[in-house]
């Protein structure tokens, strides 16, 4: 009997001892929401939790998208989440009105933004859209496209739309704010040419605003700058392993799309990916992948001043604050 109670003594204080182990080699937890829901515009995030190259870096990442009554920049104020990502204009004007964020890397350096006109609506040049009717997402996303059209001294009709194509197919408006990564490739799948088309690229106007960043509040800096790095190395990972096996981040987005009930096909979200990569590249720009432009930044901020989305102006050093990722 005395034998007996001191093996599951020692057996007691062994599996203690695991635990106490296991417990104490937890990884740092890190919440992660991207600024939509799940598609190939977020692929990377998903290649790198989906390949264990966050939890190689030593953190636990746990990704999760906003729903239709919370969005990102709720979720980090609230506690919620650790890290989101943004458009730059979208986060610059929330630093504005108050919001406590801060760059820590940029993805994004360049702009999906255009205006899409049918051919048979004679809008052959920019010009050409004077008092004519544009759809813009309710969502937001519209001060790039209001101050091209500002600078340009034209007169237009903002019609608000929600994230259909519709009011475009049926004439309702003479031409709409799309993504050449998202609504581009809607239009051209829903029998309509490409050659039936008129594309205005806000970059080759000048508007070459980068799009998703990711941003955290300035005490999570503090507490957790060692997290943040992991997580923008591997995020940096991620997307280059994206780059290089494409059928294979496929599959994972799918996977995510499926299980989310988001209806979508392999050759939209293989359009997407594509494009999406094109953007994350700096081009001729000078900064490497991963970090913001300074004229960049002082750029979008100027189309908010003048737009008067924000009266005051903020320091390119006060918003990025860049987490590196070597």
């Amino acid at each position: 009997m005395l034998k007996s109670m001191k093996w599951i003594l020692t057996f007691s204080v062994i599996l203690l001892i695991i635990a106490s182990k296991s417990f104490g080699e937890q990884l740092p937890k890190i919440t992660f929401t991207p600024h939509w829901l799940p598609q190939a515009q977020f692929a990377g995030y998903y290649v790198a939790e989906k390949m264990g190259f966050y939890t190689e870096e030593g953190i636990d990442v746990n990704i999760v998208h906003p729903s239709a009554s919370t969005n990102a920049i709720e979720l980090l104020a609230s506690g919620e989440s650790d890290i989101i990502s943004l458009f730059l204009i979208t986060a610059i004007n929330a630093k504005q009105q108050g919001a406590d964020i801060v760059n820590i890397a940029q993805m994004s350096q360049n702009s999906a933004l255009m205006f899409i006109s049918k051919k048979e609506k004679q809008i052959n040049k920019l010009s050409d859209l004077n008092k004519k009717k544009i759809g813009v997402w309710e969502s937001g996303f519209g001060e790039v496209g209001e101050e091209m059209v500002r600078s340009n001294n034209l007169t237009v009709e903002w019609v608000p739309i929600l994230s259909s194509i519709n009011m475009f197919l049926v004439g309702g408006i003479d031409a709409m704010t799309a993504m050449s990564f998202n609504e581009y490739y809607q239009i051209i799948n829903s029998g309509l040419n490409e050659d039936e088309l008129n594309i205005f690229s806000f970059a080759d106007y000048g508007y070459n605003i980068p799009e998703d960043g990711l941003y955290c509040q300035n005490k999570t800096i503090l507490n957790k700058q060692n997290e943040l790095r992991k997580f923008v190395k591997a995020t940096l990972k991620g997307w280059e392993y994206a780059k290089e096996h494409k059928t294979e981040t496929l599959d994972i987005v799918l996977e995510i799309m499926k299980r989310e009930h988001i209806a979508t096909n392999r050759s939209h979200q293989s359009w997407m990916l594509n494009k999406v990569l094109e953007l994350i590249e700096p081009g001729s720009k000078n900064v490497k992948k991963g970090e913001l432009s300074e004229p960049d930044f002082y750029k979008t901020q100027s189309i908010l001043i003048n737009g008067k989305y924000v009266e005051n102006k903020i320091d390119f050093n006060d918003f990025y604050k860049p987490i590196s990722g070597n």
